[in-house]
């Protein structure tokens, strides 16, 4: 039909376009030769004028060879590809790693601030303290001497005019009319002859300083350590019988060596390992690792049953090289008959690191732990410098967790169960949660160091309200007393504050020293059954009680690491019978005393010891519960009342 043909003018042109376009396959040897071959050999397109070139070569069609080569390069980018989410992944996990480290620096130099600003007050303190013993031995002795100097001179005084009037009635003639004077004279001069002078110094100049300041100077020299490793859990391994055939209720001993990311092996400890061996139905057998501060460490457990069972080790919360390992326990007999060869370097390697796991299998009821939850961490369960303990009438403990700035809390078991707080914007967010406390109404209350204030929180974690803002320096533990009035003790401004849960200040008490009424860094307080409060003072390594009005009831304590004595207490807390338990912190024990301060008993903590305890509560079944700071866990303790 018409409407489809072409006039011949414009077929021509189409024509002339066609021969104008270059073919994407052109010979790129001889030009305008279309290539429809492919040299295997050579790698390249050929023409019919390529052919004599590559006679003997292996060839196949050009279009066969593209899609070849595509396949290929589709194959290729799809494994490259396939990698991005491994590399986004570990992108994240590293930018975590690096947020967690400048966190932890965030963290280690408010403490090195904190420590530092509570030794420049501690100097200041002891500073005025001598001062003021310089002041009153001067004061003293200066008022002996200058009485001394007041009678001297007056006596000088004296004997001066009498031994000049004298002279003037001997200048004279002598007569019948001056004879009345010089009686008198006479008189005057006999008195002044036998009067008592104090011509011997009443007392010595000696006034001195005694300044022990050389151990001082080597303490500071070596105050404070900046631990870490350079230890990577892609490049550690294990190694030992423990990774083998085991024999139950035997100890078996794995031995782990750190390296860094070149391979290399660390000489230093202090790595933050963890170990856990699962059993088939999912329960974890305990165990206890042992760092030998040269890089290896050493995990011994005892397995009370046979069968297959699986050993996580953990570097920095990473799986070391092959972990988890699969282990196979066996019965004694079984081990004997499989592997009548074993060498006996092993299993002396094993039983080398036995020391306190040993203990703790042969004398378990010794110790009063129960059991212990959490490790470094950022995670729900871990915690980084808890603090404050407390714990409710409904069966939780709450954990003031103070660096991930949250509050935890755990059932009487030791089960997590929620937690609030943790870093964010929302209303009541806490900055350095220090203290907790369970009102009898059921809220949660919080002191928040950095924030300066104490928070309210709903049992289920919501905040309400805040109070003290704008007269509390730095709060660190809280109470409350009988008549549910809230109980803070600051840290900073060495006072105890009451108010009503209202917000309303009731009274307050306390000022910097070290007199009767007065603290040096106080931290936690407790109230017993007569609505006293109890707090602790650290620094003067001492308890005190106080009557509601602030008056002192009771002080005991002194420094030392005797019976009853103290290196900066910390967390307190009372029992149905008025006893005080005392969580020593700088001696990393539990100290028990009567109402009176008289010591009873210790807790004992000898196979898993205490390094810096702080707060610690009684649990509503009887048991005691304290935050494990320098091993970032809480610890529960059977305690007898």
């Amino acid at each position: 039909m018409e409407a489809h043909q072409h006039s011949p003018d414009s077929s021509s042109e189409e024509c002339t376009v066609l021969e104008a376009t270059p073919s994407k396959n052109t010979c790129l040897q001889h030009a305008g030769k279309v290539a429809d071959l492919y040299c295997g050999a050579c790698e390249c397109a050929l023409c019919e004028d390529c052919l004599p070139a590559h006679e003997d070569h292996p060839k196949v069609a050009l279009s066969q060879a593209l899609e070849q080569h595509r396949s290929r390069l589709q194959e290729k980018l799809g494994a490259v590809q396939s990698r991005l989410p491994q590399i986004s992944d570990a992108l994240s996990f590293v930018k975590e790693i690096l947020q967690q480290l400048t966190n932890q620096r965030a963290s280690i130099e408010e403490d090195i601030q904190s420590s530092f600003e509570d030794l420049h007050k501690q100097l200041d303190v002891r500073k005025s303290v001598l001062l003021m013993e310089l002041e009153v031995t001067y004061g003293l002795k200066q008022k002996v001497l200058q009485a001394q100097i007041d009678n001297l001179t007056r006596g000088d005084g004296d004997i001066t005019a009498a031994c000049t009037q004298t002279e003037e009635a001997l200048a004279e003639e002598a007569s019948v009319a001056t004879l009345e004077v010089e009686h008198e004279l006479e008189e005057r001069l006999k008195e002044l002859a036998i009067l008592r002078m104090p011509c011997q110094p009443e007392e010595n100049d000696q006034l001195d300083l005694v300044m022990e300041t050389d151990g001082l100077r080597k303490s500071i020299h070596n105050l404070g350590t900046i631990v870490t490793t350079s230890a990577v859990a892609s490049q550690s391994e294990a190694m030992g019988t423990g990774l083998e055939q085991c024999i139950v209720g035997h100890p078996a001993s794995v031995t782990i060596v750190t390296r860094d990311k070149s391979g290399g092996a660390c000489k230093s400890g202090n790595a933050i390992l963890s170990a856990e061996v699962f059993t088939p139905d999912g329960s974890i057998v305990d165990g206890e690792i042992v760092d030998h501060k040269n890089g290896t460490y050493e995990f011994v457990y005892t397995v009370p049953k046979e069968g297959d069972f699986s050993l996580a080790l953990r570097l920095y919360d990473q799986h070391i090289k092959g972990s988890p390992f699969k282990l196979t326990i066996a019965k004694a007999s079984e081990r004997r008959g499989k592997s009548p060869g074993q060498k006996k370097k092993g299993s002396k390697r094993a039983s080398s690191a036995l020391g306190t796991p040993r203990r703790k299998t042969q004398n378990p009821i010794e110790d009063d732990l129960i059991f212990k939850i959490g490790t470094k961490g950022r995670n729900k369960g871990e915690f980084t410098n808890l603090q404050g303990v407390a714990a409710s009438s409904t069966g939780r403990i709450l954990i003031a967790d103070s660096n991930n700035q949250c509050v935890q809390i755990f059932s009487n078991e030791g089960e997590f169960k929620s937690r609030f707080g943790v870093r964010g914007r929302s209303p009541g967010q806490l900055q350095r949660p220090t203290g907790v406390a369970v009102h009898p109404c059921g809220d949660i209350i919080i002191a928040d160091y950095d924030n300066k204030w104490v928070s309210i929180f709903t049992c289920e974690g919501k905040f309400k309200a805040k109070l003290g803002s704008g007269r509390l320096m730095g709060p660190k533990g809280v109470s409350v007393d009988q008549n549910g009035h809230v109980i803070v003790v600051d840290n900073k401004a060495c006072t105890v504050f009451i108010f009503q849960l209202s917000g309303k200040l009731i009274t307050k008490f306390g000022s910097r020293g070290n007199g009767d009424k007065q603290f040096a860094g106080p931290h936690f307080a407790a109230v017993n059954k007569n609505n006293e409060i109890i707090v602790t003072d650290f620094h003067n390594h001492s308890v005190k009680v106080f009557t509601a009005e602030g008056e002192l009831v009771l002080k005991f304590g002194s420094n030392g690491e005797g019976n009853g004595q103290f290196n900066a207490p910390t967390g307190v807390a009372v029992d149905v019978n008025g006893n005080i338990i005392v969580a020593d912190w700088g001696n990393s024990r539990i100290q028990v005393f009567d109402g009176s301060g008289s010591f009873l008993s210790y807790i004992n903590t000898s196979a898993d010891p205490l390094y810096g305890p702080q707060g610690l509560a009684l649990t509503s079944d009887g048991h005691v519960v304290v935050a494990d700071s320098g091993n970032h866990c809480f610890k529960v303790y059977r305690y007898l009342q």
